[in-house]
C-alpha cells in the first residue's frame, strides 16, 4: 500500500515579527488533545462518584484542569528523560546540549508513563486521595493520549515495522528500502489505545472496578505491556539498540514486562482486599 499523503506538519503561523513561520506538527497536537481529551474523559469519571469506593474519588472533578498541566509537564519531561537514559544515553552524554532539543524526535512512553505515575503521586496526595484510585484514574484516561501519539507515528512515517509481504503492507517515505512494511504504529494505537481503552471502560462501568483501588491500574499494566511486547515482533527494534542478547528481544520488550508483573500484582491486591462498600452520595 502507498503511503497517504499527510504531511505531518498540520498548519503553520506567522510569520511574526519576521520570525517563523512557526509549524504545528501532529505529533504535538497528538500529545496536546491526548491530554485535553483525556482531561474532558477524566472530569466524567471523577463526577460519576457511583463509580468509586464510598463514592469518593481521588480528588475532585473540578481539580482535573489542574492536574492536566501537571501530566503534560510530566508526560513530556518524563519521555524525554526516558529516551535519553534507556535509548541513547552514551550519545547525549557526549553530546549534553542536545537533551533538551527535541525537534530531532526521541520520546519514550515507558518514560512518560513514569514521569506521569509521579505526578499522579504527588498531585493527589497534595489533595489526601487515594494514591491507588489516582493510578486508577489515569490509567482509564491514558489510552486516548496513546491512541492520538501513535497515529501521529504512523503520519510521521516513523517507529514502523519490519518488512513484510501482507496486503496491508505499506512503503513508508522515510524508509531507505523503500519496502513494504508492518504499519505497526497502527497495530498499537489498535491494541493499546483503542481495544484497551473499551476492556477498562467495561471493568470501570460494567464491573465497577474503580471500587477496588488498584484494579484499572493492574489492567492497564497487563493490557499495555503485553500489546507491546507482541507488537515488538513485528516491529524494527531501535535503531541505537538493535535487538539485544544477540536474538530477538528489543528495549520495548525489555522495559514492558516489569508492567506486565506490576500490573499482575495490582490486580492480585485489589482482587483479595476486601472490598469497601459503595455510599450512595447523601447517604450517612
Amino acid at each position: 500500500m502507498p503511503f497517504p499523503d499527510i504531511n505531518p506538519i498540520a498548519f503553520a503561523l506567522g510569520p511574526f515579527f519576521g520570525i517563523g513561520p512557526l509549524e504545528i506538527r501532529w505529533y504535538a497536537l497528538g500529545y496536546l488533545f491526548g491530554v485535553g481529551l483525556g482531561a474532558a474523559y477524566g472530569y466524567l469519571l471523577l463526577a460519576n462518584t457511583r463509580l468509586w469506593a464510598k463514592g469518593k474519588p481521588p480528588f475532585p472533578a473540578q481539580d482535573i484542569w489542574d492536574f492536566a498541566f501537571w501530566t503534560m509537564l510530566a508526560i513530556v519531561i518524563g519521555g524525554r528523560a526516558g529516551y535519553v537514559l534507556f535509548y541513547n544515553l552514551p550519545y547525549y552524554l557526549a553530546n549534553p546540549t542536545e537533551i533538551i532539543n527535541t525537534l530531532d524526535g526521541g520520546m519514550s512512553f515507558h518514560g512518560g508513563m513514569l514521569g506521569l505515575v509521579l505526578a499522579v503521586i504527588l498531585f493527589t496526595r497534595s489533595k489526601q486521595g487515594n494514591l491507588l484510585s489516582g493510578l486508577d484514574l489515569i490509567a482509564s484516561v491514558s489510552t486516548i493520549g496513546i491512541f492520538l501519539v501513535r497515529i501521529a507515528n504512523f503520519i510521521n512515517a516513523e517507529l514502523y515495522g519490519a518488512p513484510t509481504t501482507l496486503p496491508w503492507g505499506v512503503v513508508f517515505p522515510t524508509d531507505p528500502d523503500q519496502t513494504a512494511r508492518h504499519p505497526s504504529q497502527l497495530y498499537e494505537a489498535a491494541l493499546e489505545g483503542l481495544l484497551l481503552f473499551l476492556v477498562i471502560r467495561i471493568f470501570t462501568h460494567v464491573f465497577y472496578s474503580l471500587r477496588r483501588p488498584g484494579m484499572v491500574a493492574g489492567i492497564f499494566g497487563i493490557g499495555y505491556g503485553l500489546s507491546r511486547i507482541a507488537v515488538e515482533f513485528v516491529r524494527l527494534p531501535d535503531s541505537q539498540l538493535g535487538y539485544l542478547f544477540g536474538g530477538w528481544f528489543t528495549m520495548g520488550m525489555l522495559l514492558s514486562l516489569p508492567l506486565v508483573l506490576g500490573g499482575i500484582g495490582l490486580v492480585v491486591f485489589a482482587a483479595t482486599r476486601k472490598q469497601s462498600t459503595l455510599r450512595e452520595p447523601g447517604h450517612v
